[in-house]
């Protein structure tokens, strides 16, 4: 299994959901990378990145994947509120994220742009 998501800064480290050879988290790389470091690399490795910064979300309406970019749009929550939610889904997320350039998961909905 290759690495195909790149986990931005601003989301915890330690969730089980992407503690598989499939994420590689920014903090394993470089934790004072610009986003558009961050950007450059994951448009090298072909990987998709999650976020909560809008910053890859606009990057990506300007551009073609790679990278594609998976923006969690939750605003303020508990980790365990978050965990939870992103736990309910994140297959969801994932599989949308095969066939569009941004994936967009709000509390109440998940939307996505080709």
């Amino acid at each position: 299994m290759s690495t195909k998501y790149l986990v931005d800064a601003n989301l915890p480290y330690y969730f089980s959901i992407w503690k598989t050879n499939e994420y590689i988290h920014v903090f394993d790389l470089n934790d004072s990378w610009s986003d558009k470091e961050i950007w450059n690399y994951a448009k090298v490795h072909n990987l998709t990145i999650i976020s909560k910064d809008a910053d890859f979300s606009n990057l990506i309406l300007l551009n073609q994947p790679p990278p594609k970019v998976i923006h969690i749009r939750l605003g303020n929550m508990t980790v365990k509120a978050l965990f939870q939610l992103l736990s309910n889904n994140w297959k969801s997320v994932t599989d949308l994220s095969e066939k569009h350039k941004l994936v967009n998961l709000f509390q109440n909905r998940i939307e996505v742009i080709s």
